[in-house]
């Protein structure tokens, strides 16, 4: 065969979906043990309390360690995968989870199990930017990568829907360690599907400069110190020195990383690659709805044991409403897309948003009702903008940066959600006085508890609407300003 016609053979992209299935299989699997992770573990933390002997402290790590580890670690990840290849990267990290989960089976004590769950956030963070990097890179067309990470995420989705009832089932008959080991075969399916369907990449798809060691330190520090502010917040209260000492850690790291990203020869992330206005804009929109989905979760979750006095059992299933628009707007994605356009996608998916916000600080405290349609209108609104986002930050991306790019979306999904969480959280404790936790309130605590979910409301909805315009008009500059490289 002709030199020339073998170049073109091997840059030919697929038309459809069908041509890369096994890529999509070993992908969408990333994907589904993503969401099904934690949702499935935190069904069986009562048992493994009592199994393992475990305090209460003990069981909040088993979850914190492996958000702090996976969180703090995929800029640093999304970086090496960019100079070592996303594909290599992406495999190693699933024979890291596997035999992560593997191990669960000799687990005898909580710190045992705390210590799995951090090579399992290890291995999270070496995988998850190689999802959106990986899919983006099969195909030439937005129609094709859009409709190909909906289908990932609507897997990952349903497994989120699904794993509380799975965990549940499972612990019936089975040990809890069971609800681990199933993420076994699920990282054997992910490893043959991708080292199948995805070739490794040529050398012009690798960033060719040394990785920036000090700012992959340095912006590890920030993000760890940004994701435990918050929880330190709600936890200890504004009045313990504790979440002050942690701002203080996090603006000092931040700023840290930001002088060594302007001044290193090889940074780990140009700032002109964040500044790229269709990389900013994705970003912004990513954080406007990771304010959202995670404040509002939390303070709707409050309400509906706390305040309204619902069983746990009924809570949960007050909060199908949000699991099933996730999925079902998934199939509507590229048509909606399709039809408005890109960006239009993205502003309307975030006004959805904004709508649900303002909605849920009016008249969330009313009647279900609006709680039921303010789950709908900020699930429906996330569905469009995680998969717009996404492709968004992917096409403002050279192709030698995409899984950095991708870590970004993430990190700031991570970080926005804490931030989201510690407001909500901090004027509860302020608003609120007595035991919180207990229930059954007076009718002066459930005033101070409704005007302190509906203040957080209007602040979220505030900072939300301001970095939706900004987005908007980010993207729209950023419209014919696509790298080339």
């Amino acid at each position: 065969m002709p030199a020339h016609n073998l170049k073109n053979n091997q840059t030919m992209k697929p038309h459809t979906l069908r041509e890369v299935w096994p890529a999509l299989a070993g992908l969408s699997a990333v994907f589904l043990f993503e969401m099904l992770d934690n949702s499935i573990l935190n069904v069986a933390l009562p048992t493994i309390g009592r199994e393992l002997n475990a305090s209460v402290t003990s069981l909040q790590w088993i979850t914190s360690a492996y958000a702090i580890v996976f969180g703090g670690l995929m800029l640093a990840f999304g970086a090496m995968a960019d100079r070592f290849g996303r594909r290599r990267m992406m495999l190693i990290g699933l024979v890291l989870l596997g035999l992560a989960s593997l191990s669960t089976i000799f687990v005898q004590t909580a710190g045992e199990l705390i210590a799995v769950r951090t090579v399992m956030g290890i291995a999270a963070a070496m995988t998850t930017p190689g999802t959106i990097a990986l899919a983006f890179r099969l195909f030439e067309e937005d129609k094709l990568r859009i409709r190909a990470i909906s289908s990932i995420t609507t897997v990952g989705l349903i497994g989120l829907a699904t794993g509380p009832m799975v965990g549940g089932f499972l612990l019936s008959f089975a040990p809890w360690q069971t609800l681990l080991l199933i993420n076994v075969p699920i990282a054997l399916l992910a490893f043959f599907g991708i080292r199948a369907g995805i070739k490794p990449e040529g050398k012009d798809e690798l960033h060719p400069v040394p990785i920036d060691i000090i700012g992959a330190i340095l912006g590890t520090f920030t993000i760890v110190s940004a994701i435990i502010t918050p929880t330190l917040f709600v936890n200890e209260g504004a009045g313990s020195p504790l979440p002050w000492v942690a701002t203080i850690a996090a603006v000092v790291f931040a700023t840290s990383f930001v002088i060594r990203e302007r001044t290193a020869k090889h940074p780990l992330i140009d700032m002109a690659l964040v500044g790229q206005p269709l990389v900013s804009s994705g970003l912004a929109y990513k954080a406007a709805t990771g304010l959202a989905i995670a404040g509002l979760g939390y303070m709707i979750s409050l309400q509906l044991q706390l305040y309204w006095g619902w069983s746990p059992l009924v809570a949960s299933i007050a909060m199908l409403p949000q699991v099933i628009t996730l999925i079902l707007v998934g199939f509507f994605v590229e048509k909606f897309v399709n039809r408005f356009g890109i960006h239009n996608a993205a502003w309307f998916g975030s006004l959805s948003v904004l709508a649900g916000i303002v909605l849920f600080a009016t008249l969330g405290q009313v009647t279900y009702v609006f709680v039921a349609i303010t789950l709908v209108l900020i699930s429906a609104g996330l569905r469009v903008v995680g998969v717009v986002s996404g492709v968004n930050v992917m096409k403002g991306t050279p192709k030698n940066r995409t899984s950095i790019g991708a870590a970004l979306v993430d990190t700031t999904d991570e970080i926005t959600s804490g931030i989201s969480i510690a407001i909500t959280g901090t004027l509860i404790a302020a608003f609120f006085v007595g035991n919180f936790s207990q229930g059954h309130w007076t009718d002066a605590q459930s005033a101070q508890f409704h005007n302190a979910a509906s203040l957080s409301s209007w602040i979220l909805a505030v900072v939300a609407t301001a970095l939706i315009v900004w987005a908007y008009f980010r993207a729209r500059k950023g419209e014919k300003e696509l790298p080339t490289s």
